[in-house]
This record gives structure tokens, C-alpha cells and sequence, in this order.
């Protein structure tokens, strides 16, 4: 089986099932995957990442392939983008 094969046989079911593997290193029936079950997973997780993920996460594979790595403030954004700052002070360290 080629990749493209692979991949279109992946639904988004089977692939949060992957994702949730790779993530904690088990199924989601609890069972711990094999090492190479694990590099598998990994590979297929990637490759659909690089299909279809068109809202990339911090350190995930973008639709196009590339790795998405977020600063620290857009993280901030990301995770209170409603919340404004009121004030903002400098501790003097004494």
C-alpha cells in the first residue's frame, strides 16, 4: 500500500485514535503500544497532519508539511485571546 492509499483510508475517527496513541503511548482501550507501534503511529499521525491539519497546534505538522512551532505569546493569544490587560506592573526585586 503507497502513502496516498494509506491515507485516504484514514478517517478522522481512526486518526484521533492515532493521535491519542502517540500522545499517551496507549490505545484508548488502555492497551501500551509496542515500539513499533508506536513509530508507526507516529509516521501516520505526521503524514495526515501534513494533508489535512489546516489549523495547526503548537509543534504539529501543518497542512503543506511544515512544522508549526508558536512563540510563547502567541501561545498566550491563542489560549486567552478575549482576555485584555488591564494593568501591567514590573516587581522591583528588593
Amino acid at each position: 500500500m503507497d502513502i496516498e492509499q494509506l491515507l485516504s483510508t484514514i478517517t478522522p475517527d481512526a486518526y484521533e485514535r492515532l493521535l491519542y496513541a502517540v500522545e499517551t503511548g496507549k490505545w484508548p482501550e488502555g492497551t501500551t503500544l509496542t515500539p513499533e507501534q508506536r513509530d508507526n503511529a507516529i509516521q501516520v499521525v505526521m503524514l495526515y497532519q501534513s494533508r489535512h491539519n489546516t489549523e495547526p497546534q503548537h509543534m504539529t505538522v501543518a497542512a503543506g508539511g511544515d512544522i508549526t512551532m508558536k512563540s510563547k505569546a502567541q501561545l498566550k493569544r491563542e489560549f486567552a485571546p478575549n482576555q485584555e490587560t488591564i494593568v501591567q506592573t514590573k516587581l522591583s526585586e528588593e
